[in-house]
């Protein structure tokens, strides 16, 4: 039997090329991770702990656990990163997160061609009848950008997490299912010819 999840490189027709996170990327990570804004709710890297952060989602990169993205403009820049991660192969789901993007990319159509990208390879060619989203109800940006792309809310995991310093965080769950993708699909599309 085949793996899950297996590396692969993804190329859209106008924004992003997707390519798998390797050690290589290390340098690539610090200069575009320069431009990320901390915020107390979200686990994208800063300059200082690039290395930490590549190194935790290499950890949990398998076929059967998921594999985390460079994204890449298509001029070769590097200006973000997004993984499959909390793969269920025997019930063919998994999740989209870990997404993060400089500052100058944000609101383009980089996230939307992004995500057209990873949706359609976990639908089309891994056969996912479902994918989700998860975030920290406190990031509304995020929220926003999942609500965008067309998925629904499944509800919120209170009390999900407990931080590193010591607070709780409830998730917000949504999701996409295989017979929402050819609507979803359409909708991401007409946005990116916008």
């Amino acid at each position: 039997m085949t793996a899950f999840v297996e590396p692969v490189r993804l190329t859209g027709d106008r924004w992003v090329s997707l390519e798998p996170l390797t050690p290589a990327h290390a340098q690539e990570i610090v200069a575009a991770s320069a431009d990320v804004r901390p915020l107390w709710f979200t686990s994208a890297p800063t300059p200082d702990t690039a290395q930490e952060w590549i190194d935790g989602r290499l950890a949990v990169q398998g076929p059967d656990t998921g594999l985390t993205f460079v994204v890449r403009t298509l001029d070769g820049g590097l200006v973000g990163s997004s993984s499959y991660c909390h793969v269920d192969a025997p019930n063919r789901r998994l999740e989209i997160g870990y997404t993060w993007y400089r500052q100058d990319v944000r609101r383009s159509g980089v996230n939307t061609e992004c995500k057209l990208l990873m949706l359609g390879h976990a639908f089309e060619q891994l056969g996912c009848v479902a994918v989700e989203f998860r975030t920290h109800f406190f990031n509304s940006t995020s929220r926003a950008a999942i609500e965008r792309l067309g998925a629904k809310r499944d509800g919120i995991l209170r009390s999900h997490q407990l931080l590193p310093d010591g607070s709780r965080r409830d998730t917000v769950v949504y999701s996409i299912l295989d017979t929402e993708w050819p609507s979803v699909r359409n909708n991401l599309r007409f946005r990116l010819d916008r």
